[in-house]
């Protein structure tokens, strides 16, 4: 059986995973302007995310412009959004899953193969929130670093990774780790040891003792 302790603590790593998953949809800093030209402009900074594109300035106002179309949108953007609301609605999915089969809930508590099974399922749903979430990241990252190093794209417009894509990678890790110390619980299958044959029984005296 597995430690009540450590499937608990499974479920708070892969729900920090979950929150942390849903921080880094929403922030806008998926990507920042890189300085690296000859002419640096630090009265302002740019940046982008995955619902909009803003420019902070030096005396504080932030300025945001909300992507209007979908579909003149690049796919890789396009994608990194499929996969990360995916990613936040199979969490949603697995923290109820995962809280039916803890042991620390009364729910299924008469039937504690179930119960754990329940736990398993939450944790295995977990893994591929997180999987969804690491690879919308790893995407979004990957052309990051195919646009800096592209000889045709501009200095002034190259871009570096945001502290969202960071927050998201360790999302990601967080749903991944916890949804394996969940999917500990999956419950063993029971020895099974062959049947003890009767050892045959003495057979009866009769009473008389022969010379």
């Amino acid at each position: 059986m597995a430690n009540a302790g450590l499937q608990l603590l499974g479920f708070i790593l892969a729900f920090l995973g979950w929150i942390g998953a849903i921080v880094s949809t929403a922030m806008p800093q998926w990507k920042s302007h890189s300085y690296a030209g000859d002419n640096i402009v630090t009265a302002q900074s740019i940046y982008e995310g995955l619902w909009m594109s803003c420019v902070s300035q030096s005396t504080g106002q932030i300025q945001c412009k909300v992507f209007d179309s979908l579909l003149n949108l690049n796919s890789t953007l396009q994608a990194t959004r499929a996969l990360m609301v995916v990613g936040i609605l199979l969490g949603l999915i697995a923290i109820f899953v995962a809280t039916i089969g803890m042991k620390c809930m009364k729910c299924l508590e008469d039937d504690e193969v179930q119960k754990m099974r329940m736990a398993v399922i939450g944790g295995v749903i977990f893994l591929i929130a997180g999987l969804a979430v690491l690879v919308a990241t790893a995407w979004y990252g990957n052309r990051i670093v195919q646009e800096f190093y592209d000889p045709m794209t501009p200095v002034n417009a190259r871009y570096e990774f945001g502290p969202a894509l960071f927050t998201g990678w360790a999302a990601a890790s967080l749903c991944l780790l916890g949804g394996a110390l969940l999917c500990c619980s999956c419950p063993r299958k029971t020895t099974s040891y062959p049947t003890p044959r009767p050892y045959p029984k003495p057979a009866p005296s009769s009473g008389k003792d022969y010379v």
